[in-house]
């Protein structure tokens, strides 16, 4: 990323990584050739933020306040090469911070630091778009400006909704997504719906609710996708699978046919979807051909998840070939569209860069180890934390402690590791914390642990608490090694932006599972309660078919996910 373009973060560090005698050598000559022109620099560079206060008229510019805030510090830089403009890592497999042609340009880049910033955190990059995905995301960032919110044709298809009836040939379709659950459910689905809007050449529009105010950027260059607040339907957020206009309850009140040859103008101007955990009552034909056919004819489509459905679409024989053009590799989903889609804003990715930073980067070796205890687990915190050291021990995860204390410090410089903790729970990083600072570890490095937060209880409807849940997220995405808690949407979202094989702590029902954790052979998300297959005839994906790359999750035994 060229350095004039990128705004400067809270701190910015002066980077060497090179600390060899030639190097030094120079150092010291340079400093012998300093001479007049030296002292010239010098003074200039101390008026200078006496001239930047009289150019601006006696104001106090950003420039001026930069200048008190700058740090300089000696430190080893990245192994892709340093930086030794900014404490962003510069990465050599990526271009300007993208990946391979990922985020389109046109965007402006102070607006959202995080949409070109955060790739060069990354050390590797497990798969790379192909061009047919690459072209079918301009072409949808073309048609979300063409009919995103307050332009003509949206105005128009406004028009459509009210009149309760659906238009043939309507220039603009939607799919409005509906918030539900935590940020990880939410993040899940988001993918989920961009990726059904791309199948089906809708127009994918958000209900935002204020929980989610400056929470992600706009994904799409001049233009929102935030669905407008004078939306006609007014109770979006009330409809659940008791609501009238559910494709179930339309089906079975024949309000509507699954005939494909139904006529557009006989469907209502909208349907509602509802793709939860709830099984028993859930849409579940919605994977179905013949059922997609009619879904398709509705100008409007609003739909509600909690889940992680992609894996669910390659059971819809009208999307087979498409999804094996977009994505050859089918492990590479997940990674490729929430990287396109899921930006924080810079609230948050401040928090990211600035603990990143201070705590993290420096460290040879980062460890995520993210705990999330459900409302049904009923054991203790020393009983999950025995399992994680167990997990440990079998996977060689954590640095192994010296509890004789028998190791001898080393006279070299000793490696260091960083044990990131992530947890709404205090009680985890405290027992970290004391056990490493109580026992030496046995292959002498120093381990550092933290923890950014712990809320102690999941808040969803506040929204500092959603913004310290993202940034810790993507803080859990760069370490090098993940143990992540079992049927977690949070641990799914931070190893799948990683684009990592995590190590699953499997749940805990009345003791320790033998073997107490599993390693994942799949980076992509689990679809933690997909829909029985209702359909008939030729209206699914030959089981044969479908099983080759869809399969049980590791860490949920009735999930599916998708394998390579």
């Amino acid at each position: 990323m060229a350095n004039n373009e990128r705004k400067t973060l809270p701190y910015r560090e002066l980077e060497i990584d090179d600390d060899s005698p030639t190097r030094r050598h120079k150092e010291k000559k340079d400093e012998k050739n300093w001479g007049v022109p030296g002292a010239v620099l010098i003074v200039c560079f101390m008026t200078l933020p006496l001239l930047v206060f009289l150019c601006s008229g006696g104001r106090l510019s950003s420039t001026l306040i930069w200048l008190g805030d700058v740090k300089v510090n000696v430190v080893k830089g990245w192994e892709q090469g340093s930086n030794q403009n900014s404490s962003t890592p510069s990465n050599n497999n990526h271009t300007n911070g993208l990946i391979d042609g990922l985020i389109s340009p046109n965007f402006d880049r102070e607006s959202c630091l995080s949409r070109y910033e955060s790739a060069l955190y990354y050390k590797t990059i497990p798969y790379m778009p192909s061009s047919y995905l690459l072209q079918k995301l301009r072409n949808y960032e073309a048609l979300h400006k063409k009919c995103g919110p307050n332009t003509p044709l949206y105005k128009k298809s406004i028009e459509q909704l009210n009149s309760g009836h659906s238009v043939e040939l309507m220039d603009c379709n939607y799919v409005v997504w509906i918030p539900y659950l935590g940020l990880g459910n939410r993040i899940l689905t988001l993918v989920s719906t961009f990726l059904y809007a791309i199948l089906t050449n809708r127009v994918m529009l958000i209900h935002a609710t204020d929980d989610m105010v400056d929470l992600f950027c706009e994904p799409f260059p001049d233009t929102s996708w935030i669905l407008p607040p004078d939306f006609p339907i007014n109770n979006i957020m009330q409809l659940d699978v008791n609501s009238d206009v559910t494709y179930r309850n339309m089906l079975n009140k024949h309000v509507i046919s699954n005939d494909p040859n139904t006529k557009v103008e006989s469907l209502p101007s909208y349907v509602y979807v509802h793709l939860s955990h709830d099984i028993e009552h859930s849409d579940r034909l919605f994977y179905c051909n013949e059922d997609q056919i009619i879904i398709g004819k509705f100008n409007w489509l609003l739909l509600h998840s909690d889940l992680y459905f992609v894996p669910s679409l390659y059971s819809t024989p009208l999307f087979e070939e498409e999804l094996g053009l977009l994505f050859p590799a089918k492990e590479s989903i997940f990674y490729l569209l929430a990287h396109y889609l899921i930006h924080p804003t810079n609230p948050v990715w401040g928090l990211v860069t600035r603990y990143y930073n201070s705590y993290l980067s420096k460290a040879d070796e980062k460890i995520g180890v993210q705990i999330r205890v459900f409302h049904w687990v009923r054991v203790s915190s020393e009983v999950i934390f025995q399992q994680i050291l167990d997990c440990s021990n079998k996977e060689r995860v954590l640095p192994e402690i010296d509890l004789n204390g028998t190791t001898a410090s080393k006279t070299n410089e000793p490696k260091s590791k960083a044990i990131l903790v992530a947890s709404l729970y205090a009680d985890y990083y405290e027992r970290f914390k004391s056990m490493y600072y109580e026992h030496s570890v046995k292959t002498g490095e120093f381990v550092s642990v933290y923890q950014p937060s712990h809320e102690e209880r999941q808040q969803t409807e506040i929204q500092s608490h959603n913004q310290k849940a993202l940034a810790e997220i993507y803080l859990l995405s760069l370490c090098d090694v993940l143990m992540t808690s079992a049927y977690s949407t949070f641990g799914y979202i931070g190893y799948g932006l990683a684009g990592v094989k995590p190590i699953f702590l499997i749940t805990v029902h009345d003791k320790i599972p033998d073997p107490p954790c599993a390693r994942a052979v799949s980076m992509e998300p689990c679809n933690l309660t997909p829909l029985l297959n209702t359909c008939t005839g030729n209206s699914t994906v030959e089981k044969e078919k479908f099983e080759q790359h869809v399969k049980q999750c590791e860490d949920v035994e009735h999930g599916i996910k998708l394998f390579d």
